[in-house]
């Protein structure tokens, strides 16, 4: 038997979900794409491992030298948080520059709720999808401040229902 030359071809089709190619993932640069879970993630832990360093630097090498260093430590941070900031910016399909308009208070917020631009942009591929690492690193920042707030709240509660019940 032999097949009919009539017959349309046959080819086997990846699923779009799969042939779709995505950006690495650099983070010194200024190039490239990051999406707003990574860039939240990454600038928290940047400014949690930045903390961190100030107050052992302080503790080991005495106040005064100690704060020298930790403010190159913060330094150091500042300019990596610039550097996310530009590679969020390029996700939306915006120019670097615009990171200067995060110095107006809430106009950063911006850079946090805008999505991505879903497909290829001016500036590249999509970034990858989050690992679980970054989404609990991302998520890290919303939930101290939901615990702050709580604690802001339910403590001062808290003391002064003691004292009335000690009271009377």
């Amino acid at each position: 038997m032999s097949s009919n030359p009539y017959t349309p071809p046959r080819a086997v089709v990846r699923d779009l979900e799969d042939a779709r190619e995505f950006q690495e993932v650099r983070l010194w640069s200024a190039s490239g794409r990051i999406g707003r879970l990574r860039y939240l993630a990454y600038t928290t832990g940047a400014s949690l491992l930045a903390g961190i360093a100030a107050a052992a630097l302080a503790a080991v090498l005495g106040q005064s030298m100690g704060m020298m260093i930790a403010v190159l430590v913060y330094i150091v941070t500042i300019v990596f948080c610039v550097l996310a900031a530009i590679q969020r910016s390029h996700d939306m399909d915006w120019n670097g520059w615009t990171v200067l308009l995060t110095i107006i208070p809430f106009v950063g917020l911006i850079w946090i709720f805008k999505s991505g631009s879903a497909d290829t942009n001016t500036y590249g591929a999509p970034p990858p999808p989050n690992t679980i690492g970054v989404k609990i690193l991302g998520l890290l920042l919303p939930i101290i401040f939901i615990i702050g707030i709580v604690s802001a709240i339910a403590l001062p509660a808290y003391i002064s229902y003691t004292q009335r019940a000690a009271g009377g």
